[in-house]
């Protein structure tokens, strides 16, 4: 709907953006703009260890592989935080922020864990163990960790796993409990795929985020992974408003895995167009909604993604290609936020370099301000003109604070409780 005049402005990024994505992303409002980083390839390939390490492009780092409890604790009672710290080791000499993945997942789990034989008393120690020497080890080090990941599955159904045969869904108040316990000052996430399309398996994560709180425990915030597929991304409203059914709940939000690949290779350049066009989206979302706290692309380059090792005949899913150069995608990410960066420039002090983003992050809001229907003033007697929505854009739902009038000849048309559309 917006290529058009979209990719012009995204092709001349590159002569108009001189900043890079981090520094961009914190004029723009966020907390960073990530990567997660490989921890084979940070020692055995310079030019890799050189981009990611450069704080104006990538202000926070996540293992991809590290802190998962297969590396950290494959046998039980020993444990090994040896390729974890990798990357906390590496943020913390470039003066990035660190968050940290994951801590209770079905996958990546230990034999002697998944198959088990368990009641509700001897996993729970079990749990706690593993949260406390983990957590415990990295503690004060990270922003955010992932404390449960992947709960739900593709049909929006409670995922099978040892924890849920065992507890059913208490356990997920209980992980979170361990590691508030474990560590108090971090934040604590739920972490999942494919909820950017606000079906099903999003219903069950809002209602997993309810579990939780109703039964007094803490979380702090939801990670969109964003494994997303170009052509088939969510418009920038549509992820929106799935982002803010999650932050009118209290949390805050964070794209915390985002690629986009291609289905089929080799990708046209109209391909690549969308790739970021389907980038700017995403992007985008996160600066519409307050409470979005930052973004997170799982590797920057194509040279080491994880998609073709796992999805036959698709990939080149990242902003760099394989030699290191700028997509497309890069382009649309940064005219995207460059836009927003010049918006809120006037409230930012003027200078030539942006700090590195810290593990200290302040606390963001992550309620919606309040909006009203009309405004009228006392000293005229004409009303302000109410803004309409242009065709095809949001116009209501719950938790949307933008016009709600189209403009003619489209109506206002209630799609679902949260997404109504000009049509």
């Amino acid at each position: 709907m917006h290529s058009k005049s979209f990719l012009a402005a995204a092709l001349l990024a590159p002569a108009t953006v001189s900043a890079q994505l981090n520094e961009l992303a914190v004029r723009a409002g966020l907390k960073y703009f990530g990567t997660a980083l490989r921890e084979g390839a940070i020692n055995n390939d310079q030019q890799y260890a050189r981009i990611l390490g450069d704080t104006r492009e990538f202000g926070q780092l996540v293992p991809e592989n590290g802190q998962k409890w297969d590396a950290t604790q494959p046998n039980r009672g020993q444990f090994n935080f040896q390729s974890g710290d990798i990357t906390a080791n590496t943020a913390k000499r470039n003066g990035q922020g660190l968050r940290c993945h994951t801590l209770v997942w079905y996958s990546q789990l230990p034999g002697w864990v998944s198959s088990g034989s368990w009641n509700r008393q001897t996993l729970e120690s079990v749990m706690k163990t593993h949260i406390d020497n983990v957590m415990g080890h990295y503690k004060g080090q990270c922003y955010a960790w992932d404390v449960v990941n992947e709960a739900v599955d593709d049909n929006g159904n409670w995922r099978d796993n040892v924890f849920l045969r065992v507890f059913n869904t208490d356990y997920l108040p209980l992980s979170f409990r361990l590691a508030k316990a474990a560590d108090p000052d971090t934040k604590l996430y739920y972490n999942d795929y494919n909820l950017e399309y606000n079906q099903g398996k999003t219903d069950r994560a809002v209602e997993l985020v309810k579990i939780v709180q109703e039964a007094g425990a803490p979380i702090d915030g939801v990670g969109f992974q964003g494994h997303l597929i170009v052509g088939s991304t969510p418009t920038r409203q549509q992820l929106a408003t799935v982002l803010r059914r999650f932050t009118s709940l209290g949390v805050e939000v964070a794209y915390t895995e985002l690629d986009i690949r291609h289905s089929r290779l080799p990708a046209s350049s109209q391909a690549s167009i969308q790739q970021g066009n389907d980038y700017a989206n995403v992007v985008g979302s996160c600066l519409d909604v307050p409470g979005c706290v930052g973004v997170t692309v799982w590797s920057f380059t194509d040279k080491y993604s994880w998609i073709p090792e796992t999805f036959q005949g698709e990939g080149d899913a990242l902003i760099y290609d394989r030699n290191f150069n700028k997509k497309p995608a890069w382009s649309s990410i940064s005219s995207v936020l460059a836009a927003a960066a010049t918006q809120t420039a006037s409230s930012v002090p003027t200078s030539t370099s942006v700090p590195p983003v810290t593990t200290t992050f302040s606390t963001v809001v992550t309620t919606a301000p309040p909006t009203s229907a009309s405004t009228t003033s006392t000293t005229s007697s004409s009303a302000v003109p109410v803004p309409e929505q242009t065709r095809w854009g949001q116009c209501g739902g719950i938790g949307w604070s933008g016009p709600t009038r189209c403009q003619s000849p489209w109506t206002c048309t209630k799609l679902n409780d949260w997404y109504h559309q000009c049509l």
